[in-house]
């Protein structure tokens, strides 16, 4: 921590100076001039747009340049309704030939994420790709690659990583108050979205959608999973979608995943597109808990939503009740990954969010999909920087 802070205090000092000091890897793509704004182009101009664009617009540090979607009339509808003032494209390879970028923000249809990060990491740009970055292991492993070797950064949602909650978390566990840790469950789940049949399209389903969050959550809280069992399923074979009509569902709307981590802890994730809740995607006012941990001495709830946090109960003592803790949020938001990695461009400093961990949060999907077509226990290889706080 104290090594941070201090190469903070540096960059402070060499911005005010009128000089870039390259620290680490990361700093080596840090803008050369402290005072430059790290350009972006967006493609995507769907729901999730609406709140990635109020983020990037405003942060002093990144500028939105361009605005993208093969159905063109949302790029401009969204170039008015924010008042970016960005240039509009039809389609990536229009967009590339067009005003100058640094990083590529991916929010399209999950099934061509990867297609698109290619194409934008090519081009030598940088990436912030909506999850899951690839759609499969293999596929993110070479993206990886090619951005290492190409001297660009590449990231993958979710943020969840960084709410205070999260950390909280993290460092109660670091810290011992819950005892020996032995068991950890995440759920997250609605009956499911209408306005797009990629949910429920090959290379779509659940658990890139919904189960990422908890399986990004607890791997960052215990650590990388080493091996994988799951049983997936469709609960309803055909669905009724506002782009296509009516559909047959090819992905799991329901799944169960059992997660293996270091210290014979075991962890598990449900999810699926047929769970009521009144709260839907709105967290708000959730009061239930989706994330709990549990040691022999002690365990924690996380209420509300990984990805939008309201608190976290702790429970350690046997002759007290309760406590409600870490209920402020700092101003985190589920959509400001692009932002915070963006400005970690500019600003030449490494952030929580980590493309080795949503790499390996791709392959406990992938090899969920394997165990459940087996019956068997899958083994994974990847890991990841950790602890992450």
């Amino acid at each position: 921590m104290s090594n941070s802070i201090s190469r903070q205090k540096f960059l402070q000092q060499t911005a005010m100076a009128g000089a870039a000091v390259l620290l680490s890897s990361l700093e080596s793509f840090a803008l050369t001039k402290a005072d430059k704004k790290l350009k972006v182009a967006v493609i995507g101009c769907g729901s999730v747009s609406n709140r990635y664009l109020p983020q990037l617009q405003s942060s002093k540090l990144i500028e939105v340049v361009s605005l993208c979607d093969i159905k063109y009339d949302r790029a401009l509808a969204q170039n008015k309704q924010y008042n970016v003032n960005a240039k509009t494209y039809p389609n990536i390879h229009a967009m590339l030939q067009g005003v100058p970028f640094d990083m590529m923000v991916t929010l399209t249809d999950m099934q061509v994420h990867g297609e698109l990060n290619k194409i934008a990491l090519l081009a030598g740009k940088h990436v912030w790709s909506e999850k899951p970055m690839a759609n499969t292991y293999a596929e993110g492993k070479a993206l990886l690659d090619l951005a290492k070797s190409k001297k660009l950064r590449l990231w993958g949602a979710p943020a969840v990583v960084n709410s205070p909650q999260f950390a909280f978390m993290s460092k109660a566990i670091q810290e011992g108050k819950l005892g020996r840790v032995a068991s950890a469950h995440g759920q997250y789940g609605h009956t499911g979205p209408t306005w797009s049949a990629f949910f429920y399209e090959k290379g779509g389903g659940s658990m890139p959608d919904l189960g990422v969050y908890n399986m990004a959550t607890l791997t960052g809280l215990l650590g990388p999973a080493r091996s994988v069992m799951a049983m997936l399923s469709i609960v309803k074979p055909e669905r009724t979608v506002d782009d296509k009509g009516k559909i047959k569902v090819e992905a799991e709307d329901n799944a169960h995943i059992l997660l293996e981590h270091d210290k014979n802890i075991i962890s598990h994730v449900m999810c699926g597109f047929n769970f009521f809740d009144t709260h839907g995607h709105e967290a708000g006012a959730q009061t239930l808990h989706s994330i709990q941990v549990f040691g022999d001495a002690g365990n924690m709830r996380l209420i509300g939503y990984d990805w939008e946090t309201n608190g976290v109960v702790l429970d350690t003592a046997e002759t007290q009740p309760p406590k409600l803790m870490s209920t402020d949020k700092g101003g985190y938001e589920w959509q400001e990954g692009a932002r915070v990695t963006g400005e970690s461009i500019v600003k030449g400093i490494e952030p929580r969010i980590n493309v080795e961990h949503a790499l390996h949060v791709l392959e406990i999907m992938e090899a969920a999909r394997r165990s459940s077509a087996t019956g068997m226990k899958v083994k994974l290889k990847s890991k990841f920087p950790w602890p992450m706080v």
